[in-house]
């Protein structure tokens, strides 16, 4: 389990842990709370039915106890719970299934554009002194620290926008894995009880991931630093104590300083790689032994320092070794893509190339940029998608399928380089054909 897991359920996207101490009356299980599914079918998206409500105020009132075994003064309690209402719309995020799986090349594209090389060269530049400190404490470097609040909040722009303990109180009495929502809504209690940070700045991620790099709340108690020396951790509104923390983060999951997160590699010819994945980890030479090289071509580093052979899209695709830092980075959040999309991130902030190996397909994914110029050539089509943001979301998926149809293209929702393309060659849609007028009457 990753300090926020079910932060990042989606985009393949993505995107963590509590113990119990103590017995406690158990609030109304998964099924009791299920049991208001039909009231709730006709209510709107998010609203609570009477049902749901009286379920999640019985729910409150059982895990009180426990929260004050927990170490949650119950005055605290008792004056944050009288004041909160369900959100049932985090429930359904739960088991969302993605309508559209998102490719890798999709991922990184969007992930790991010029757009975020640039603001992440900015960023660094900025806070070049704080990231020093935090290397300096915590052995981790600065291109990496900032990739990963890169991906994670857009270098500060999108911490979300759900209050924590909203979410987390409805995800501890509705749903499954409520007890592990629980240790996360009482680590928020005593955030405000303990850390001076006020509810108002508390929001975040559907499942209760906040702040500048996306700590969950547990994680911030045991690893989230003071950096500011103001006295306070605040993940929120200070960027040297969220670049600090994030560098601890990495350093309590086994970063080693100085070694690489991993490289891309050329494989040669006939190679096995049905063995291959980054728990299966080879000494370097004998990596190097089988022929297998950078991708420029160059040897292999000499030593026998374990590595993994990542395929993130199969044989055809681009192929990296990877290192244990490879799997610090994996730890904040366990899926392989967002991993490689950090480590490619920090070296691109390093001054390093994109991925040389094409991914294996005829439709290349698209920057944030391309995703903007997507959604303003269906806008002048006369597509309602919103504000061209880079945000593919159902209103822009369900205008590409009616294009898609009209264009020849498959119709999938999806925004890749052949759809763009497209809609460049073609702009506007064109009037329908206008049939032969009749010949004029016979006198």
């Amino acid at each position: 389990m990753t300090h926020h897991f079910f932060a990042r359920l989606l985009p393949l996207l993505l995107l963590s842990a509590g113990g119990a101490a103590g017995a406690a009356p158990q609030p109304p299980s998964a099924s009791a709370a299920s049991q208001t599914s039909a009231a709730a079918s006709s209510a709107p998206a998010g609203a609570a039915t009477p049902a749901d409500f009286a379920a999640y105020r019985s729910c409150l009132a059982a895990l009180r106890p426990e929260a004050g075994q927990r170490g949650v003064d119950l005055a605290v309690f008792d004056a944050q719970a009288a004041t909160l209402a369900p959100d049932m719309a985090v429930v359904g995020l739960l088991d969302v299934q993605p309508e559209f799986k998102t490719p890798i090349w999709d991922y990184l594209a969007g992930l790991v554009d010029q757009e975020r090389v640039d603001d992440g060269l900015a960023a660094m530049a900025r806070w070049r002194d704080e990231l020093a400190r935090a290397q300096a404490q915590f052995g981790v470097d600065p291109a990496t620290v900032a990739a990963v609040w890169g991906v994670e909040s857009n270098f500060g722009r999108n911490l979300g926008g759900r209050p924590l303990l909203t979410s987390l109180s409805t995800l501890s009495c509705f749903g499954r894995r409520q007890a592990y929502f629980r240790g996360e809504f009482y680590a928020t209690l005593k955030i405000l009880q303990d850390e001076h940070v006020s509810r108002e700045r508390l929001n975040g991620s559907w499942a209760g991931a906040f702040g500048q790099t996306q700590f969950m709340p547990s994680t911030y108690l045991r690893l989230a630093v003071d950096f500011d020396g103001d006295g306070r951790r605040d993940l929120v509104d200070s960027v040297p104590d969220a670049l600090a923390s994030t560098a601890n983060f990495l350093k309590e999951a086994g970063w080693q300083p100085g070694l690489p997160w991993g490289f891309e590699v050329r494989l040669p010819t006939g190679l096995d790689t049905s063995g291959a994945g980054r728990r299966s980890k080879r000494p370097m030479s004998a990596w190097a032994a089988q022929g297998v090289m950078r991708v420029d071509g160059s040897p292999l580093p000499a030593g026998d320092t374990p590595a993994g052979l990542l395929l993130p899209a199969g044989p055809r695709g681009p192929a990296f070794l990877v290192t244990r830092n490879f799997d610090a980075i994996y730890s904040y959040n366990a899926a392989e893509s967002y991993a490689l999309a950090i480590s490619h991130l920090s070296d691109r902030l390093r001054g390093g190339p994109a991925i040389a190996q094409p991914w294996p397909t005829d439709d290349p994914g698209l920057s944030r940029a391309e995703r903007r110029e997507v959604q303003a050539l269906l806008a002048a089509r006369g597509f309602d998608v919103g504000r061209p943001d880079g945000i593919i979301g159902t209103r822009t998926r369900e205008a590409l399928q009616t294009v898609q149809r009209e264009l020849g293209l498959p119709a999938d929702g999806r925004a890749g380089m052949r759809t763009l393309q497209a809609l460049r060659a073609q702009p506007q849609a064109q009037p329908p054909s206008q049939p032969a007028s009749p010949p004029p009457a016979a006198p």
